[in-house]
């Protein structure tokens, strides 16, 4: 982690520490004006490794030779206009400089800067080169710079999102490379009328994860959601829907370019036939409501050739009777699917609200996988490693 001289350091303190919290072996590189900013010994706290600040340390002799050929990644964090303009001229003046000349592994930068300083030709010039050589760039953000609020780029971007730009460079596959992948996730709501609404408490975690997941391994990712208060995913682009129908378009406009649809989304089944145009009031006894059915997106659904198409089924055993496989193959052979995911829904720790869950992976053909209880990002990822496998 090379951290260059800008008050953006303090979210550089954050990168290491959580690099560190997700098993990485962290070596910071501080310039002399970075340490201005933020003392060495802190970013030796947060690792629990010693920081490299100077080409004359004692005992740290052609250390940045070291740190040029052994690290996985290098990221610079921020990375001012200064150390843009060195590194693109091939300067090696300090300790950081020295060490990316002499890298030849990939190279992530957060450039973080005023404004006009980002925009100005030879800054952009300087990006332009770097990357040409191969870097990868992330940001700047547009937001509030120290000298003031601001609407144009220059801000460093977030821990939250240079983790995940990290995490896709070195764990992106070669079967998801320029894949478009379309993933939903989340409920839908069907209006009473304009204050109630038919839904149901499906969060989206499980499509959420596997957008994630599909990104940090190469594809291009969309992600179609229904309400949810879960953070969008960093690099992966998000079309927001309220209702089936509204989720049924937004699928039927993207797949046409899909190499991989996954329906995780737990849209509603009916909507009410005759939707009020004004609150419903409250009155004494029952009220009687006419429910119509929804689409039924896969059943409608006009893939392309090539399409891999994962389907998700919430059954109940016990109220249904089996283990629910067998419902499961009927729906993956009744729509079509290449896949489909057999959740219970009543199962405790799976299912909706819960960040765990607990499926068997039902295929065209081969002995279904029944999965044990697991972190969604995990059983994201078993559902990937499945589809892969279709891919290659």
């Amino acid at each position: 982690l090379g951290v260059s001289g800008g008050i953006a350091c303090y979210k550089s303190c954050t990168l290491a520490r959580r690099l560190t919290e997700g098993g990485a072996a962290v070596d910071v590189v501080l310039t002399a004006s970075a340490a201005e900013f933020v003392r060495p010994v802190t970013f030796e706290a947060l690792t629990g490794r010693p920081v490299l600040t100077s080409l004359w340390q004692p005992d740290r002799a052609l250390a940045h030779i070291a740190l040029a050929r052994q690290p996985d990644l290098a990221i610079v964090a921020p990375a001012t206009a200064h150390l843009l303009a060195r590194a693109a001229l091939g300067l090696a003046d300090d300790v950081l400089t020295a060490l990316l000349l002499a890298r030849t592994g990939p190279v992530l930068a957060a450039p973080a800067m005023n404004d006009a300083m980002y925009a100005h030709a030879a800054t952009r010039a300087n990006v332009k080169a770097l990357a040409a050589r191969g870097w990868h760039f992330l940001g700047p953000d547009t937001g509030p710079l120290a000298e003031g609020p601001s609407e144009r780029p220059g801000r460093m971007s977030e821990p939250e999102a240079l983790l995940a730009a990290a995490a896709r460079l070195l764990e992106q596959r070669a079967p998801w490379l320029g894949k478009q992948v379309v993933v939903t996730a989340g409920p839908t709501r069907e209006h009473l009328d304009p204050i109630r609404v038919v839904t149901n408490p499906s969060s989206g975690r499980m499509g959420y994860a596997i957008a994630e997941a599909a990104h940090t391994r190469g594809a291009d990712v969309v992600l179609v959601s229904g309400p949810s208060d879960l953070p969008l995913p960093f690099g992966v682009t998000t079309h927001r829907v309220e209702t089936t129908a509204d989720m049924q378009r937004a699928v039927d406009g993207l797949v046409k370019h899909a190499n991989v649809l996954v329906m995780a989304a737990a849209p509603a089944d009916y909507r009410p036939a005759r939707p009020a145009a004004g609150k419903r009031p409250r009155a004494s006894g029952t009220l009687t409501l006419e429910l119509e059915a929804t689409p039924d997106i896969l059943a409608s659904l006009k893939r392309p050739p090539g399409c891999l198409v994962v389907g998700f089924a919430l059954e109940a055993p016990g109220v249904e009777g089996g283990n629910g496989v067998a419902q499961a193959q009927a729906k993956l052979r009744e729509k079509h699917l290449d896949y489909i995911i057999l959740n219970n829904a009543l199962e405790p720790g799976a299912g909706f609200e819960v960040t765990t869950n607990r499926v068997t992976i039902i295929g065209k053909s081969g002995t279904p996988i029944e999965l044990p209880l697991l972190d969604k990002r995990d059983v994201a990822e078993r559902i990937l490693d499945a589809v892969e496998q279709a891919l290659t």
